[in-house]
């Protein structure tokens, strides 16, 4: 059963991000994730959420979710993420 990765994110530092965005693509592509939604506009049809950069990431399971998530690879890109921005990111079970 795949699983998504979602993602709100508010970016602190424009140019550490951009770092963080280039370099990310590959450990998501080695865990088969494949990019849904990267940025884009997006539009509040109810409640009171205002995402400031929506990404959604699929991969084939929650299992290759998890291992990309704790994989070393990711491990230092992580922490660049957390310097240069604001995010919130859920693990969601698809159907």
């Amino acid at each position: 059963m795949p699983a998504y990765l979602i993602a709100d994110v508010e970016v602190t530092d424009p140019v550490g991000y951009a770092d963080y965005s280039r370099d990310i693509v590959a450990t998501v592509a080695a865990f088969e994730g494949r990019y849904l939604v990267r940025g884009g506009a997006t539009e509040v049809l109810e409640g009171d959420w205002h995402p400031r950069r929506t990404i959604v990431i699929e991969f084939p399971s929650a299992a290759h979710l998890r291992a990309w998530y704790h994989s070393p690879a990711y491990a230092p890109l992580k922490a660049l993420r957390e310097r240069t921005a604001n995010s919130r990111l859920v693990l969601v079970d698809g159907i």
